[in-house]
């Protein structure tokens, strides 16, 4: 018996999943769709994004926002939390550590009197293949 907390894998999340595994760069679901596509993969755009949603809800891959809006998404080596540093024109992305920035989060929860703070702090620049 499953526990409760384990979900169904099926085909099509397992299919997305796969797109995302060992890229650097954070993709949008239309991409991720495309790519499933080039595969003959049987899955509706709708799909995807329903997919992509329980992924993140549970943790599976991280969500960031681009420049202009769009939902971008990355499945992560890391299982604990941590930001990104991303290219604003391939989207490549590199997982950074913040301690100054925990700290601070912290110290500011502290001053006001918050706990079970959350944050999300994106890193946009070039990467260096871009600046050149």
């Amino acid at each position: 018996m499953m526990a409760e907390t384990q979900k169904r894998v099926t085909k099509q999340r397992q299919a997305v999943i796969e797109i995302l595994e060992g890229r650097a760069d954070f993709r949008s679901a239309q991409r991720i769709h495309e790519e499933l596509l080039q595969t003959n993969a049987k899955i509706g755009l709708a799909t995807v994004y329903r997919n992509l949603r329980a992924l993140a809800e549970e943790n599976e891959v991280d969500v960031l926002m681009s420049p202009d809006g769009e939902a971008l998404y990355r499945r992560c080596e890391q299982g604990k939390h941590h930001h990104h540093l991303v290219c604003r024109q391939c989207l490549r992305s590199e997982e950074i550590e913040a301690k100054i920035v925990e700290n601070w989060v912290h110290t500011v929860g502290q001053e006001y009197g918050f706990t079970n703070l959350e944050h999300s702090i994106e890193v946009f620049g070039l990467c260096a293949d871009c600046s050149k």
